[in-house]
């Protein structure tokens, strides 16, 4: 059971465990940039949306819309990652994922209009599908079960450090470029690191399972599956689905230039790279469930400011809103992998994160694009805020398969 007032670690093993950890730091750091890579390239079209509503003649709710098709290709692939990863081994599953991603990039820069858009990001979420319940079954691999907050909070280094970095990198280069040369950079940082990953990686040496109609029924039957999807998909609402959105609700209902609205985005993610650490020493401290709980409340809230806010307070809020939501990436994740056995820990993944990208990166930002449609994004983010301070009562249902 959940050890929810405890530190995971015991005083006598505090040492060796330490220089445990610093021994795998480096081959976990090559992860996170994998990480990188794969979470950036979904979320790149969301500084670059104004641009790309404007060229392709796209309302609002289409806009949206084009999240929704990255998350549909990655609900597919996701879900059958198992199968991939059971004929071949993790970590080339994690190499073919990256070669597809860096094809589906360029693919995607090379788009002439709406149609060929949208089959370009799903092309994309299918590539980038295959590396989560991979890329997390090599790092539990590689890193002692004491240490999974800290080994977590540095692999989600890669989402916090992307907020910051992709409106930036996309407004370095609409200076001189199209929207296009942003996806045909990031598809070729594809190509490079996988090659860097099958020659300096370690860990993924080991197939995966399939997942079977068997394995499938024990997760069915699991309350704590089921809470962990809803709280997972306002975990990612209140990152992803809000970040999506926030440029053309920042330029459409408050007037903020455009470069100024991006500008303000990276940089009010610079701190979540530090409170990501936060959120994984809490966990470690204080057990996934309390953490969970307390991040939800504070960032629903939060969200719910960000609707209210009036345009003399809205850039603060900005920088309010993810200030505390990127903690709840390594309390859910060792949440999630408490929850079940070791040997359901890549299946539970593989269907749990579906549905949550689904929800939380894909019809999150179709309605509140739809609600901006109708005259007000803000009411949409109102109402997600509201649905994230729900997931803090929900946390008391998890219970955690005994280890």
């Amino acid at each position: 059971m959940e050890k929810s007032s405890k530190s995971f670690e015991s005083p006598e093993s505090k040492n060796a465990a330490a220089d445990s950890f610093l021994a795998r730091l480096g081959p976990l750091l090559i992860l996170t940039s994998i990480f990188f890579i794969n979470f950036i390239s979904r979320i790149i079209p969301a500084p670059l949306i104004p641009r790309i509503e404007t060229e392709l003649n796209l309302t609002h709710t289409e806009a949206g819309g084009l999240f929704f098709m990255i998350s549909i290709g990655y609900f597919i692939t996701l879900i059958g990652s198992g199968f991939v990863s059971s004929r071949f081994n993790h970590k080339r599953t994690i190499i073919i994922s990256n070669t597809a991603l860096g094809l589906a990039l360029i693919g995607t820069g090379f788009s002439t209009g709406p149609w060929t858009m949208r089959l370009g990001l799903f092309a994309l979420g299918m590539a980038a599908g295959l590396y989560l319940p991979s890329g997390m079954a090599t790092l539990m691999s590689i890193i002692p079960l004491r240490h999974w907050g800290k080994a977590v909070a540095i692999h989600e280094l890669a989402p916090n450090i992307s907020f910051v970095a992709a409106p930036l990198i996309c407004e370095a280069v609409l200076v001189w470029f199209s929207w296009r040369t942003v996806f045909l950079l990031i598809g070729f940082l594809a190509f490079i690191l996988g090659p860097a990953f099958q020659r300096f990686g370690r860990g993924g040496d080991f197939k995966g399972e399939a997942p079977s109609p068997a394995s499938f029924r024990r997760l069915y039957g699991n309350l704590s599956v089921w809470v962990m999807v809803y709280l997972f998909s306002m975990g990612v609402i209140a990152t992803m689905g809000i970040y999506t959105m926030l440029p053309l609700y920042l330029v459409t209902e408050h007037a903020i230039d455009r470069n100024v609205a991006n500008t303000l985005i990276g940089l009010s993610r610079i701190t979540s790279v530090i409170m990501a650490f936060v959120g994984g020493w809490a966990t470690d401290r204080i057990g996934p469930r309390q953490t969970l709980r307390i991040v939800l409340l504070v960032t629903g809230l939060m969200t719910l400011l960000l609707g209210f806010a009036s345009r003399s307070i809205i850039l603060y809020v900005v920088f309010l809103q993810p200030l505390v939501a990127v903690c709840f990436f390594p309390a859910g994740f060792a949440a999630m992998s408490l929850m079940v056995s070791e040997k359901l820990r890549s299946i539970a993944i593989s269907f749990i994160i579906p549905l949550v990208i689904v929800i939380g990166s894909g019809l999150a930002p179709i309605f509140i694009g739809w609600a901006g449609d109708r005259g007000s994004f803000a009411i949409g983010i109102m109402i997600c805020g509201g649905l994230i301070t729900s997931g803090s009562v929900f946390t008391g249902l998890l219970k955690f398969y005994d280890q």
